[in-house]
């Protein structure tokens, strides 16, 4: 029901990144998400949801997620209420079994995980997050609880290729001296090669990166794609959930 990071694996830590495939519905517009923002069968989400929790061994109640805005707000996830109606494009798990979730369907999820804290985060990252470098705001939200940015890990997950994501002249260039010339080729933007080189600069390890490179446009069989279905489609799920970091050492 959802791919996972041999990187996170071997560290023992719940994760996943789910694909279009093992829902209750066929439409190829019902999402797995936590919300019914793009024409989902609230009974179907439920259900798909429930069939994740289940996998993923992490009560349902203990899933969190929020407004996505293409913003750059880092939102902290504690115990306690939760309002789904908070806006933020990633969120950061505190407590140990809680499980931060974002939804993409082209754009880049990336998910972190803070060995010395046992914190976790869910970063969505379009192209808009991407320049504004939230997933830079997200490894310093952690950092700021206590976390060496050194030893975080990350996770890169499905989304739209260089080969499937062309831009405008304008915002290639833009990419192209804001984050590098690598990023570009011609007017195609490499979303997940943007994102791994922003972690490089928030002082991730080059080891402690993984990218799935699985590109969502050219899988339809297993992936939704915004840009290839012209919007008629759902949403991946990608979680990760915090665990006590006292048992890690």
């Amino acid at each position: 029901m959802f791919l996972t990071s041999a990187l996170l694996d071997r560290a023992g830590v719940i994760h996943g990144f789910t694909t279009r495939e093992g829902g209750v519905s066929e439409a190829p517009w019902d999402a797995l998400n936590l919300g019914g923002s793009v024409g989902d069968d609230p009974a179907a989400v439920e259900a798909n949801l429930q069939r994740l929790a289940a996998s993923a061994g992490i009560a349902r109640e203990r899933f969190r997620g929020a407004v996505q805005v293409h913003g750059d707000r880092v939102l902290l996830v504690e115990e306690g209420p939760w309002d789904p109606s908070n806006e933020g494009d990633a969120l950061l798990a505190t407590a140990s079994g809680l499980a931060v979730a974002v939804k993409t369907a082209d754009c880049v999820p990336i998910l972190l995980f803070q060995p010395e804290t046992g914190e976790a985060a869910a970063v969505h990252a379009g192209w808009r997050g991407t320049a504004a470098a939230i997933v830079r705001r997200a490894v310093e939200a952690l950092a700021s609880r206590g976390g060496d940015p050194g030893s975080t890990l990350a996770a890169i997950g499905p989304c739209i290729g260089r080969c499937c994501y062309e831009v405008s002249a304008e915002l290639a260039a833009d990419f192209g001296s804001r984050i590098g010339p690598g990023v570009v080729e011609g007017r195609r933007l490499d979303l997940a090669e943007a994102n791994r080189l922003l972690l490089r600069e928030a002082g991730l390890q080059e080891g402690a990166i993984d990218v799935l490179s699985r590109c969502t446009a050219c899988e339809p069989v297993h992936f939704f794609s915004h840009r290839r279905d012209a919007g008629r489609t759902g949403r991946h799920l990608s979680f990760v959930a915090a665990r006590d970091g006292r048992s890690l050492s």
